[in-house]
């Protein structure tokens, strides 16, 4: 065959094509790849890193969506976030990756999620093919749900003596009682009791037993609480810790050990003990209360203030007034504040709306008494911490700027609608924020135009997330 120079040109083209088809293969494929990862949703991108991911992608991601909530003020779940806990709970049923499942409990505890009752009670009664920081998440976040299927479990686990998951069974235990029923509660304050008083439990987990008592609920852990509070042998941190059980519990057999423990020694005794006085009545309550604020001891001071704002106690009034406006403690200030706003009546009120309206205080008062005043009467006062709220921006007042806005937008009232389009059409990132909060707080539908714009805010994806959950939450997807 003779052979022209067309020709050969013409297999010489047919030859290179073909090596440069199969050198261009795998660059188009990875370019549809990429193509295809980028159609993606957020969601499936999340959603297939759970399927197919790494303990360390899926760790990461974890992280990534507990840093999401913490920004996001409401406690709103989207569709997007219910598929996400599924399939988290669908990972964790398979898995026996530490690291997988710590994390996916430690996110679920957090947020009080059920759905992984089954699995952690698993972790526990097979726990010698966990890693023990999986048993120890398995124990943490059955207490926080409060799981009473897990309450037989949790005393095999203790019966076994096991030292390093004795003080996590103890808490959770206790926390688990507290939400089941009135047999539950004194079941368990029995079971606890006599594990104090028969089985002699290591000092590293005798506060964990006091706690769990007072978690429980029962009277039956009074008589032993109020026999370690009144005990002036007894180590500080155990009678502070059978004091703040005897309030959680607010049995009245226990309120003569609350009173003994007023003259202890030791300052931080008496303030836990005056604290603890809240839940109580009768005279001689009320005057220890008041003799309180008289101790020098500033947690002291806080704890009658606590105390006085449970009781709604009246008498306290002018004391509460007296440390909102001259205590050297900041701290104390702050809840003589909250007290008057707990008592809430109009002589507390004309004291609360002086402290907020006389511009000579100090701004950290003016913004409790801010909060208390919206807390109890929106109405009445949004407009009045509006005002305040621009004057303050007008003078450069960043720090009560930033604190009057907080107290609005947990405020339950639509008189905040003209700030809301206010904060979205000119304020920064922060402040649409807030406005959002207060959107969802108060049901403004009718501000679902102005909010669907940030939904495509590339820039910030926590505010866009948080404007899609809210039209979301109003059918408005």
């Amino acid at each position: 065959m003779k052979y022209t120079p067309s020709t050969v040109s013409l297999c010489l083209c047919l030859f290179f094509g073909h090596c440069f088809s199969w050198m261009l293969l795998p660059c188009l494929d990875r370019a549809f790849a990429a193509e295809n990862e980028l159609s993606k949703s957020e969601d499936e991108q999340r959603l297939d890193t759970i399927r197919y991911g790494t303990e360390t992608e899926i760790a990461a991601l974890i992280q990534t969506l507990k840093s999401e909530r913490t920004g996001n003020q409401s406690s709103l779940q989207s569709k997007s976030e219910h598929t996400l806990d599924e399939a988290l709970i669908g990972v964790s049923q398979n898995t026996r990756n530490q690291n997988i499942l710590s994390g996916v409990l430690s996110f679920f505890a957090d947020r009080d999620k059920k759905g992984l009752e089954q699995r952690a009670i698993k972790a526990i009664e097979e726990r010698e093919d966990e890693a023990n920081e999986t048993v120890l998440a398995a124990i943490e976040y059955l207490g926080k749900i409060k799981a009473s299927a897990a309450l037989m479990p949790l005393e095999q686990l203790l019966d076994a003596q096991e030292q390093g998951f004795m003080g996590a069974a103890f808490r959770a235990l206790g926390r688990v009682a507290s939400g089941g029923s009135a047999q539950d509660k004194d079941v368990t304050a029995a079971y606890l009791a006599d594990f104090y008083t028969n089985r002699n439990p290591p000092d590293a987990s005798r506060r964990d037993i006091i706690l769990a008592l007072g978690d429980s609920g029962s009277p039956a852990g009074v008589s032993l609480l109020s026999e370690i509070a009144a005990n002036n042998q007894e180590r500080g941190a155990l009678r502070m810790t059978a004091l703040e059980g005897l309030a959680k519990i607010g049995d009245s057999t226990g309120l003569e050990a609350i009173l003994q423990a007023l003259s202890s020694t030791d300052p931080n005794v008496r303030s836990t003990a005056v604290t603890a006085l809240g839940p109580f009545s009768g005279k001689s309550v009320d005057d220890a209360i008041l003799e309180s604020f008289r101790d020098s001891y500033y947690r002291t001071r806080i704890g009658a203030a606590s105390a006085a704002g449970t009781r709604k106690l009246i008498e306290a009034i002018p004391y509460l007034q007296y440390r909102a406006e001259r205590d050297e403690v900041p701290a104390v200030r702050d809840e003589a504040i909250k007290a008057l706003g707990a008592i809430g009546n109009p002589q507390a009120q004309a004291i609360l709306e002086r402290l907020f309206t006389e511009r000579k205080h100090a701004e950290r008062i003016r913004i409790g008494a801010a909060e208390m005043l919206l807390l109890n009467n929106p109405e009445t006062y949004t407009e009045k911490v509006i005002t305040e709220l621009d004057d303050a921006k007008k003078t450069n007042r960043t720090g009560l700027y930033n604190g009057f806005l907080k107290a609005l937008s947990e405020t339950k009232t639509k008189r905040v609608e003209t700030l809301v389009r206010r904060l979205l059409n000119s304020g920064g990132v922060i402040e649409k924020s807030y406005a959002l909060d207060m959107i969802l707080g108060n049901e403004l539908r009718s501000l679902a135009p102005e909010v669907r714009p940030l939904m495509t805010d590339e820039k910030n994806t926590g505010l866009a997330r948080k404007a899609r959950n809210i039209l979301e939450h109003f059918g408005l997807e």
